[in-house]
């Protein structure tokens, strides 16, 4: 069954680019595309994806405010982040905005590919390490 993919870029070719990919990919649609992130927000709640792919820096909201937004009304649905400025976000930061996976534009589209499916197989609001493709458990302190 194809899952639904919207994209957020605010560069159109990078955007157009993502499409064609996700495209045509045998379990994924593309249901629509955005060019900055209050416009993702917009659609999302018309469209709703079951995935989504958001630029961390676009104009309007950007995608940290998008995250934001989108979580408030679709918390299930999971997200990810798709930058050339993934080092300045931390994975913290990522988990605390509830984004499923952080991926540099740098990296080859394979990374993306893969952590998309990992998204859309865990359950939405865990976080992907970037490091494996396992999602992070939550760590339980317990006294002594």
């Amino acid at each position: 069954m194809e899952k639904s993919v919207l994209i957020a870029d605010d560069h159109a070719l990078t955007r157009h680019a993502l499409c064609s990919l996700f495209a045509s990919q045998e379990d994924f649609e593309v249901c629509g595309d955005a060019e900055n992130g209050q416009e993702a927000v917009e659609m999302a709640q018309v469209l709703r994806p079951d995935l989504i792919m958001l630029d961390l820096s676009m104009p309007v909201m950007n995608g940290i405010e998008a995250a934001q937004a989108l979580k408030q009304l679709m918390p299930e649905t999971p997200i990810i982040v798709f930058s050339e400025y993934c080092d300045v976000f931390s994975e913290r930061e990522a988990r605390s905005e509830g984004i499923s996976a952080l991926v540099s534009k740098t990296e080859p589209v394979s990374v993306l590919l893969d952590k998309a499916r990992a998204a859309l197989h865990y359950t939405a609001g865990g976080f992907l390490s970037p490091f494996n493709q396992t999602k992070e458990q939550p760590h339980v302190h317990t006294r002594s």
